[in-house]
């Protein structure tokens, strides 16, 4: 059986203002976390995958990435590695767990992510 896309986030400039173009667009309930300038995503109803809203890194004009639930993230590096990909960051601790980047052939950024409890 595959791996599930378990999360999703949009990263950017404004933070502020991707929070109010998305709830307004798309009705999701945003939620500020308390300890990083990251916010949550509920898009309702119990269908599809929660997702966040972030700032973009430093010299980074934003992204759009989805992230992959997987056993172990070091493996799933790896093997992303052997198979023409590029590690970007992690694995780095988050409250649930870790995650992990890395760009595909193409260029386009993947998430993995491991969850704990």
């Amino acid at each position: 059986m595959g791996k599930p896309t378990i999360w999703f986030e949009v990263a950017g400039k404004d933070q502020q203002a991707l929070k109010g173009f998305y709830s307004q667009l798309f009705d999701w309930q945003i939620t500020d976390m308390e300890a990083m300038p990251y916010a949550t995503i509920e898009t309702g109803n119990g269908e599809g995958i929660p997702g966040g809203i972030g700032a973009a890194p430093d010299g980074d004009s934003g992204h759009v990435t989805f992230y992959v639930r997987v056993d172990d993230i070091d493996a799933s590096l790896t093997k992303a590695e052997s198979l023409g990909g590029t590690k970007v960051m992690g694995p780095m601790d988050i409250p649930s767990g870790q995650i992990a980047l890395f760009t595909d052939p193409e260029g386009h950024r993947i998430g993995l992510m491991t969850q704990t409890g």
